[in-house]
């Protein structure tokens, strides 16, 4: 049956999603530090755009803070101003060997901040997630042009896609909403 590879397919895409998400969220910053929090950093090494954990060690060292160690010396001033100019909240201190970020404590302004973009990222899923469903029932109706299946196979296919649809979108409701109350407990 052709409408299982569909409902199959769109699974797999909306798992992608739920994955992006869970990505973007590590970007965002909480209560304890996370080296994820650089992962759209990248530097010019040699000419090429290349992201932070390729040319150096970074490690989470406390809750507060995140120690650089660049495999080549002359990476330091590069892998600086690639923070300085990703405004991630910190500057950059540079002992000539490593650099750390010292991340202080976050304000419940900041907290606010991360929730509400928490919600956006959330947000922009689901938008991710209904252009999948409206692939899934393109699909479904062009089965039922190509008269591989029924008007009410049809019908019953674009049904399925809802349920599915809807099934992945309370989810990312979900991670929002596990999201948004870890950012605001303190």
């Amino acid at each position: 049956m052709e409408l299982s590879k569909v409902y199959a397919e769109q699974k797999e895409h909306m798992e992608k999603c739920i994955a992006a998400l869970k990505r973007d969220f590590m970007t965002i910053r909480s209560g304890k530090v996370s080296i994820s929090i650089l992962d759209n950093i990248h530097v010019d090494y040699y000419g090429t755009p290349t992201g932070l954990s390729q040319v150096a060690t970074v490690l989470a060292t406390d809750a507060t803070t995140i120690t650089i160690s660049p495999w080549e010396k002359k990476m330091l001033r590069e892998i600086e101003k690639a923070i300085m100019q990703a405004n991630i909240g910190v500057n950059p201190n540079n002992d000539g060997e490593t650099i750390k970020l010292f991340f202080p404590p976050m304000t419940s302004e900041q907290r606010k901040e991360g929730a509400k973009q928490a919600k956006t990222m959330g947000d922009k899923a689901k938008v991710a997630i209904r252009n999948v469903r409206k692939d899934a029932n393109d699909q479904v109706k062009k089965l039922e042009k190509d008269k591989l299946i029924t008007e009410d196979q049809s019908k019953k296919g674009q049904d399925e896609v809802q349920k599915i649809t809807d099934a992945t979108v309370a989810k990312v409701d979900d991670l929002v909403k596990e999201k948004e109350a870890e950012l605001l407990k303190i």
